[in-house]
């Protein structure tokens, strides 16, 4: 046995060049995006959340978000929206509000909270749970259906 000659360019292509599947993947990575921005525009869009000129970015588990909205309260909850989004670990938001407010606070629920107990911790007054569960609407469609890691609005108390 010895030497066999074969033609370079004929046969089955196992060896694809590197530049080819550095293509490949941006374009995979490219659609995995757009299927990421299709659905999380469809969580806003389900919600009935408010917002003209939506527009948004992602970027690994960074989600930019772009519109305008009429409230600071429709604003944050399209932010609570997507950020409660599994895989989505920030988002960036680049939202103008027409009729600015005094901006909520953000609380992450722990084990073992309540909306009666966040309410207690953040106005005093554990029966003022309500007032946390309407500012999270459509999000939430039941004052017990919460879970540890979701985000929350507690909305600054009107006086």
């Amino acid at each position: 046995m010895g030497l066999f000659s074969f033609l370079k360019k004929a046969g089955e292509n196992i060896f694809k060049s590197s530049e080819k599947k550095a293509e490949e993947a941006a374009e995979e990575a490219a659609a995995r995006r757009e299927q990421q921005i299709k659905a999380l525009k469809g969580v806003v869009t389900t919600l009935n959340l408010p917002i003209t000129d939506l527009d948004i970015e992602v970027q690994e588990d960074v989600v930019t978000v772009y519109g305008q909205t009429e409230s600071q309260a429709d604003k944050e909850k399209i932010i609570l929206a997507l950020g409660n989004v599994a895989g989505v670990a920030t988002v960036d938001d680049r939202i103008s509000v027409v009729v600015p407010a005094p901006e909520a606070t953000f609380y992450e629920v722990k084990s073992g909270d309540s909306l009666s107990k966040i309410a207690k911790a953040h106005y005093g007054d554990a029966l003022k749970y309500p007032v946390i569960f309407e500012a999270n609407k459509p999000m939430l469609s039941d004052p017990d259906k919460i879970y540890p890691g979701q985000v929350l609005r507690i909305p600054v108390l009107e006086n």
